[in-house]
């Protein structure tokens, strides 16, 4: 039968791949990948040699019709993100809607995703919180931080480390100096850091200390 498979892959140490994810990835007809050289790796080190195809942002508009035939003509495919579970702040869900429009069965595997960790070992109220990924560059991005002041959730973003600065740089201004935030980068990795306290306190952390590889910032919500 059929079928749209969404597996999530290690953030960072292989040794967090699923025995059941690599069972699936060997099945499977097909698997569609964010990046083709980055998963290569991954498949290569568990011996997986189904063929692969590129699904990312940039060509995810013009794939799915054809991906939604394949399935419908009885294949199984996978979908794979270049790290942790499709459609978190990654492609997917265009697909997964797609497929539950025309019928078409969808399971996701649990597994790997970032922000999960980074939220558990913040020391932040966890018992209710908001995902909110990337931060709009540009255009939005006041009005989003603006509408967040009254957030009282814990809150979550995803960052690039040339960008962190400017971000925290925000927060001293939306939502003050004093507030609590705690970053995680490089998370499951050799080099793998979680800075907490006041976002002052974070921020000069980052100053004196350039950051580097990929970044979660969970932050305190309104009292």
């Amino acid at each position: 039968m059929s079928k749209l498979f969404l597996v999530p892959t290690p953030i960072g140490n292989l040794e967090d791949m699923t025995f059941r994810a690599i069972s699936v990835l060997k099945e499977v007809d097909l698997i569609l990948a964010e990046d083709t050289r980055t998963s290569g790796k991954l498949l290569k080190h568990y011996q997986i040699t189904i063929p692969m195809q590129s699904h990312h942002m940039h060509n995810e508009h013009k794939t799915v019709n054809t991906i939604v035939r394949r399935l419908q003509s009885g294949e199984t495919i996978a979908l794979i993100s270049d790290a942790g579970t499709p459609a978190i702040s990654d492609p997917g869900f265009l697909l997964t809607r797609a497929c539950i429009e025309n019928n078409i069965q969808v399971e996701c595997l649990p597994g790997a995703t970032a922000f999960v960790p980074a939220l558990v070992n913040s020391g932040l109220p966890n018992d209710k919180f908001v995902f909110e990924g990337f931060l709009p560059v540009k255009k939005g991005r006041q009005t989003r931080l603006k509408i967040l002041t009254e957030e009282s959730r814990t809150m979550i973003f995803y960052e690039s480390p040339h960008k962190l600065l400017k971000t925290l740089g925000n927060f001293a201004e939306y939502f003050g100096e004093d507030r609590l935030v705690s970053v995680s980068r490089e998370l499951s990795k050799l080099h793998e850091e979680t800075v907490r306290g006041t976002v002052k306190e974070v921020l000069t952390h980052f100053e004196n200390k350039p950051p580097k590889g990929e970044i979660v910032i969970v932050l305190g919500g309104k009292k």
